[in-house]
């Protein structure tokens, strides 16, 4: 950074040949942030003329430093700020907050806002997002709390960092709290942003209701559906088992719909294993209305592929990405790629195309490799998966089980024992089966032999009384989905409790016939439970839609959409 503030004339104005221009003209030129020149290299040149910098120019100038890469050159501008006395300013100060922030650097951002003389709300604001993205919600929730007045920004802010940490109930209680003011406090109005949030909120949590609320509450206030809004709705909608409304607002948008419409409708298509119709949009996008694809449509084209086990045409798209669109496959691709050929049982591809990978396998690449073998029982590949996987990451306890779930299929007891051991031993704690449905606007979690619902009695009563159906129907357990040293009964009764079960019973007990029914599983859904969703759908005459960790399922008739392919 150039530091001749001292010996530059002090005068804003500067000649350039005949031109004369003064110091708001170079912010403008800042402002603009032309690609030929960095902001940082204009801010260097109006040194150069000997032009001092005002109020507005490090505002403009801040926002450029927005990654930790960029944190040497933020603190150096800093330095400028207070060689220039203007670090009282508020908006300065707010632009010094969010680029800390933006750099990863927050106990600098906190700093700035410590020292603040007069915390204004876009200070308090800034520094709650801060901490709301960093994953600290705790200390933002805090902060929040302590804000004298909240805007827009703020209850978003905070919202947004619930989501990003997962805790999608907080950001649902808070935008209640948010439309339910204090005697002493203004009504906000939430903007797209607010809603959009609120709407990822509930396509994690499977809460359609709640979401057909929020998108009413969309109408009712008549806040713009653009393609920010209208992608998040289609996500909504898809996520929470509602593929005709994610249609319907796909269709909606009309002209409006851009390369993240497309995406998120391919993507949406994809995980309810329609795969033709995801192929006929994707040639829809980029031939009829010459839209050029993205690394996200290209992850949904692909997971497409995956979920039906169509090779060639994952090789088709996977080389069309670089040759066509000139777009670099990433790990998620290559990703798909792995999962593609593993669930094929081409392990020895598999392994070479991660071979030639130009970047480092990681997590997802060892973890397809390992999922794909584990379906053919190679054991090599899985301990050799797993090795690597485990040394990415010591305490993923899905590595763990997976290749304990190998082992247990091949009657080698010793070495689940063993695997179950090492995991005590590092405290590494398996991820319990949990299954969730929306009833009347509530929702309810399910965990393998739950007996915490109020109403455990009936929901056990009623899940015997649909096996007694089953069974009666021609149901036969499928207990080697039963990965416990266990006697045939005792493996039957282990299956008859997985949650999902749990959650169709409570669903079948609480809901009118013929209402469609909504699950979300927090694991892959096993074949056993598979079968059981099958033969319910057809003997009671239920819509059932199950979302696992890898795809929707949609049983209607006996049958499921995945094709018994998953």
């Amino acid at each position: 950074m150039v530091n001749n503030a001292i010996s530059c004339y002090t005068n804003p104005i500067f000649h350039i040949g005949h031109l004369k221009l003064e110091s708001f003209l170079w912010n403008m030129i800042i402002r603009a942030k032309n690609p030929r020149h960095s902001p940082i290299s204009v801010y260097l040149r109006m040194r150069r003329h000997c032009v001092s910098p005002d109020f507005h120019t490090f505002p403009f100038l801040l926002p450029s430093f927005h990654h930790p890469t960029h944190l040497p050159l933020g603190q150096r501008t800093h330095a400028q700020i207070l060689l220039f006395g203007l670090h009282s300013d508020p908006f300065v100060r707010t632009s010094l907050l969010n680029m800390y922030s933006s750099c990863g650097d927050l106990a600098s951002a906190h700093r700035v806002f410590d020292e603040s003389v007069a915390k204004d709300l876009p200070a308090w604001n800034s520094v709650v997002n801060a901490y709301a993205k960093a994953g600290l919600i705790h200390v933002a929730r805090k902060l929040f709390d302590e804000m004298p007045e909240r805007n827009v920004i703020s209850w978003s802010s905070l919202m947004s960092g619930y989501v990003t940490c997962g805790r999608n109930r907080e950001a649902l209680d808070l935008f209640r709290e948010m439309q339910s003011p204090k005697p002493n406090q203004a009504f906000v109005r939430p903007n797209e942003f607010t809603m959009s949030t609120l709407l990822s909120a509930c396509g994690r949590l499977g809460a359609l209701e709640q979401g057909k609320w929020v998108h009413a509450y969309i109408d009712k206030y008549k806040l713009e559906i653009d393609i920010v809004l209208g992608t998040a709705l289609i996500d909504m909608y898809a996520k929470c088992g509602s593929l005709e409304r994610a249609r319907r607002v796909f269709n909606a948008l009309g002209s409006k719909k851009d390369v993240k419409a497309y995406s998120a409708m391919i993507c949406c298509l994809a995980m309810y294993g329609l795969t033709e119709e995801c192929f006929q949009l994707f040639s829809e996008m980029t031939s009829r209305n010459k839209i050029n694809p993205n690394s996200v449509t290209f992850v949904g084209v692909l997971g497409a592929c995956v979920h039906r086990g169509l090779i060639e045409q994952g090789k088709s798209y996977f080389a069309m990405m670089n040759e066509k669109f000139g777009i670099t496959p990433s790990i998620q691709h290559y990703g798909c790629m792995v999962d593609l050929y593993g669930r094929a049982g081409l392990i020895e591809e598999a392994e070479s195309l991660i071979a030639s990978m130009p970047m480092e396998p990681d997590v997802l690449i060892w973890g397809s490799l390992l999922s794909g073998s584990r379906m053919l029982g190679d054991i090599k590949t899985c301990e050799a998966a797993l090795k690597r996987l485990i040394e990415l990451d010591p305490m993923n306890s899905g590595a763990y089980v997976l290749l304990s779930n190998v082992y247990a299929k091949t009657g080698r007891w010793m070495e689940v024992k063993r695997i179950r051991h090492d995991m005590e031993v590092k405290g590494i704690k398996k991820v319990p089966g949990c299954s969730s449905v929306e009833v009347d606007g509530v929702i309810h979690e399910f965990v393998a032999g739950d007996e915490s619902q109020d109403d455990s009695e009936k929901i056990y009563a009623m899940l015997d009384e649909i096996m007694q159906r089953l069974r009666e129907a021609g149901y036969v357990s499928d207990t080697k989905e039963v990965l416990l040293d266990l006697d045939e009964e005792g493996r039957m009764v282990v299956l008859s409790y997985h949650s999902e079960k749990l959650a169709i019973a409570f669903c079948l007990m609480r809901t009118r016939p013929g209402t469609p029914v909504r699950i979300i599983k927090n694991l892959r859904i096993c074949g056993d439970c598979h079968l059981v969703m099958k033969m319910i759908s057809n003997l009671y005459g239920r819509e059932i839609v199950v979302r696992d960790c890898n795809r929707f399922h949609h049983f209607r008739d006996g049958s499921c959409s995945c094709r018994d392919y998953w």
